[in-house]
């Protein structure tokens, strides 16, 4: 079996060679070893990613002209045509990227289901599927990610990365992959298992729609055009759906009816959240062009409004927490508040307020220049 698998992803590999005009010779067994090593690099080994793989096969190999016109945009395009479209993967990687979100998950929601975090016999009965999401939604953020990130001019380290890596052909392959169901793997997975529902499926939906959001926002401030409101607004609400999604999943997985009244507080203390932790990445976040609502801000209010805006947000968002938090029951509004007073202390905050304070960092009112200032300073 394990034999027949091979020789139909060897038969994909040279059809796809074929269909894409990658063929760099006419013999057969020429073709044959290509289609192979490429298989081979698509193999993990150890802590060597893709990229790394090519930079050991550039300085050891001779630079044909095939291998320079096509060795990123073809493999990158094969991995999605051979097993990784049906398949449910995560990488190692992906999984400790993830780990500090399923743990802030398991202290702040496990409590909402009547889950003792301090067992470790109902913790990891629910964390194999909890982490498996988790880490699989990381590692689709981690392509998103790297289709924002700005090349940039100029003799540095980091225009040399882009320059290795073909930069253009990246971004629209990582591209394609997000934009063609991406979730449907891990679907699949869930669904076998009996854990999918309309919810579920809805808030995947609401990840697919928040990066390519993302995407429209973080483009339309490259280039200097206008972006709306709306649009940033409904960003940062989706901005969490993974939490959403885990915490229906751990109704699922328990078997019990979904409490919208915690859902419903939940999601306004996650978009205060979101809030707090753009303020806090809000530097790194220029640098790397992702998806900050001060920065969405300050584009659409001007430097000098959009802190004032913003706060606005923040004094009817806070207005409504409290007033859902005296809904809850009272010993799990106590408990709920005592965990958001260890996460601000646990961040360096120390405050009255559950949430901590609120800080909103001087804007940048050049991103250009501020790049390139620290760019300039490495």
């Amino acid at each position: 079996m394990e034999e027949l698998r091979k020789l139909e992803q060897l038969h994909t590999t040279l059809t796809f060679m074929q269909s894409h005009n990658f063929v760099p010779s006419s013999t057969l067994d020429s073709n044959r070893f290509i289609a192979n090593l490429i298989l081979l690099l698509l193999q993990p080994c150890g802590e060597l990613n893709l990229d790394m793989k090519f930079r050991l096969l550039s300085e050891y190999l001779p630079k044909s002209a095939f291998w320079k016109k096509h060795h990123n945009g073809f493999v990158l395009k094969l991995m999605k045509e051979i097993n990784h479209e049906e398949v449910a993967m995560v990488g190692l990687e992906a999984m400790e990227r993830a780990n500090s979100t399923l743990e802030d998950f398991c202290r702040s929601y496990f409590m909402f289901h009547g889950v003792d975090i301090d067992s470790p016999l109902m913790i990891f009965k629910y964390f194999p599927v909890l982490a498996f999401t988790e880490s699989y939604i990381y590692q689709l953020d981690g392509l998103n990610e790297k289709i924002l990130s700005i090349p940039t001019e100029g003799d540095t380290s980091l225009a040399k990365e882009f320059e290795k890596m073909n930069y253009q052909c990246w971004a629209e392959t990582f591209a394609n992959m997000l934009e063609k169901d991406p979730f449907r793997p891990l679907l699949n997975v869930l669904e076998l298992r009996g854990l999918l529902n309309d919810r579920i499926r809805e808030e995947f939906r609401s990840g697919e729609e928040y990066w390519a959001l993302e995407r429209k926002l973080c483009r339309a401030l490259t280039h200097k055009m206008e972006i709306s409101i709306k649009d940033v607004m409904r960003a940062i609400h989706l901005k969490s759906f993974d939490y959403r999604v885990l915490n229906l999943l751990l109704y699922q997985l328990r078997g019990q009816e979904v409490n919208d009244l915690h859902m419903e507080f939940l999601s306004v203390s996650e978009f205060l959240v979101e809030i707090s932790d753009d303020l806090f990445d809000y530097e790194d976040d220029v640098l790397e062009n992702n998806f900050n609502i001060l920065r969405m801000f300050v584009k659409i209010y001007g430097p000098a409004a959009a802190p004032a805006m913003l706060a606005k947000y923040i004094t009817d968002a806070e207005e409504r927490y409290d007033n859902l938090l005296k809904t809850l029951d009272p010993q799990l509004s106590s408990k709920y508040q005592r965990r958001c007073e260890e996460a601000t202390k646990e961040g360096g905050k120390v405050s009255g307020h559950p949430l901590g304070t609120w800080s909103i960092p001087p804007v940048i009112v050049n991103e250009d220049l501020y790049r390139s200032n620290c760019l300039n300073t490495e």
